[in-house]
């Protein structure tokens, strides 16, 4: 058995590693906890759990004592792109998002500034442990766009799905292009790298995105949508679909904040799931975070930080509001009706699940989101020698909820290659990505103009339709969030 501990920055590929004696969440249908196990892994795989485990000559070990070994964690729904413009609209509404990206600066966005953003979001993922990433990749104005985000992708050892998107034009235009469909041929159908189509149904009768469904089905591929979003999606967008036969257990709804029970049943019929993020919801105006009604209609969860425009870019503060946010509401019902909530319903363990193998499965991927032989060596080390906080791990789901942080991983492996390593990210050229993100706010600020830069950070809201339907295609009003 090797004892080296000192882990080498260019592991040989193929090179086994074992991360040994830590607090291992299996995430296995019990949630079962296993208190110092070792965790082997071979190749891309994980290999063996259990306490003591003899390994291959030349493993590489990872002491994992005192910390947590979990998996992956997934994020359903994160627009990669956005986030050279990390924090600018930290004080913005929904509404001025819809004014800033989709009716006046977004289009200035290059082939390269959606590259620069990518790269940056994925390196971001990597460090707060998130290793597989939906990029809800709805700045896709051209196929060079589109090429320029995978690029940015690939370049960083993440797993990543591609959710295609365009919101400067209507989704049965792009979706229809030669260059849409080449553009999958090409890209789709890997273990490290698929794609999704992504685009929002605005509710109108006409049905304007019926033929980008007819595409998405045609090409196999899933849709995710934006779906309860106050003012924008609502309702009738989910009847429209459900009534054309195009929701199935492939489909990612995102938010479902401002959704009626009838909404919620058709999604739990048709099998479908709902990506919650909770800091977007109660920050920006969708919707109350909707788990609380999600639970009551048995309706899958996955979880997602949506944009660092805005939030931060990990998963743990994601938990954190979505247990919070969900026991708020059932305190507030309960005090309603003059009663009190004695036994919380939603745990910590359930909210853990959520952030990893209800990710796994909103992808259809069992192989991912859980700690078991022959499950794919996406693991995280939460451990962190230097912080009183990481002692001592009495409940090691509410510590993951409540107590870790970004800086509390330790080591980070995706499809069974450390790409993170005490607490620093394994070959990653920062200088580089720092550079390409300064050339992008550089240009963004000139092409947009100092002072139109500074106002942005809280624009005005132009005399526009963009209070009841942000999306260009279609001048449709829903009735059912504003009064005439």
């Amino acid at each position: 058995m090797s004892t080296h501990t000192d882990f080498p920055s260019g592991l040989p590929s193929g090179r086994p590693v074992v991360l040994r004696g830590g607090t291992v969440l299996t995430m296995d249908a019990a949630r079962t906890v296993l208190d110092g196990a070792d965790v082997l892994v071979v190749d891309d795989r994980v290999s063996a759990v259990g306490p003591n485990l003899s390994v291959p000559v030349g493993t590489a070990e990872i002491d994992a004592r005192g910390g947590i070994v979990m998996p992956g964690m997934i994020d359903t729904h994160r627009h990669m792109w956005q986030t050279v413009m990390r924090g600018y609209g930290a004080d913005w509404t929904l509404t001025q998002y819809f004014v800033w990206n989709y009716l006046e600066h977004g289009r200035h966005f290059r082939p390269q500034d959606v590259r620069a953003g990518n790269t940056l979001a994925a390196l971001e993922a990597l460090e707060a442990g998130v290793t597989t990433v939906v990029d809800w990749s709805h700045g896709l104005q051209t196929p060079d766009h589109a090429e320029a985000a995978v690029e940015g992708l690939k370049s960083v050892p993440g797993r990543y799905v591609l959710a295609y998107g365009n919101i400067q034009q209507a989704p049965a235009e792009w979706s229809a292009t030669p260059e849409f469909r080449s553009f999958v041929e090409r890209h789709r159908g890997g273990d490290l790298f698929d794609l999704q189509i992504a685009f929002d149904v605005t509710g109108d009768p006409s049905f304007p995105e019926k033929p980008a469904f007819e595409v998405a089905r045609e090409l196999g591929l899933p849709v995710t949508t934006h779906a309860g979003v106050w003012g924008a999606t609502g309702d009738n967008s989910i009847k429209l679909m459900h009534e054309n036969g195009f929701m199935g257990p492939e489909t990612i709804y995102v938010h479902a904040a401002s959704l009626s029970d009838d909404s919620y049943q058709r999604i739990a019929a048709t099998g479908g799931s709902v990506s919650v993020s909770a800091e977007s919801e109660q920050s920006a105006g969708q919707g109350y975070p909707p788990t609380w009604r999600l639970r009551r209609h048995d309706i899958p969860v996955s979880l997602s930080m949506d944009t660092s425009v805005w939030w931060s870019g990990d998963l743990f503060s994601a938990m954190r509001s979505t247990l919070s946010a969900d026991r708020s509401r059932e305190h507030l019902e309960a005090q309603r009706q003059g009663n009190t909530v004695t036994h919380s319903a939603l745990r910590a363990a359930q909210v853990t699940e959520w952030a990893t193998r209800g990710g796994a499965a909103a992808l259809g991927r069992d192989d991912l989101g859980r700690i078991a032989p022959g499950a794919k060596a996406d693991l995280v080390l939460l451990r962190n020698d230097d912080s009183p906080v990481s002692f001592p791990i009495l409940n090691p789901y509410g510590h993951v909820v409540f107590q870790a942080q970004r800086g509390d991983v330790h080591t980070v492996l995706v499809d069974g290659r450390v790409v993170k390593y005490k607490h620093r990210l394994v070959d990653a050229d920062l200088a580089a990505v720092r550079a390409d993100v300064g050339a992008t706010v550089d240009y963004l600020r000139s092409t947009i103009g100092e002072q139109e830069w500074a106002a942005g950070m809280n624009p005005d809201i132009p005399e526009s339709k963009v209070l009841d339907n942000p999306y260009t295609y279609t001048d449709y009003r829903d009735a059912s969030t504003h009064a005439g």
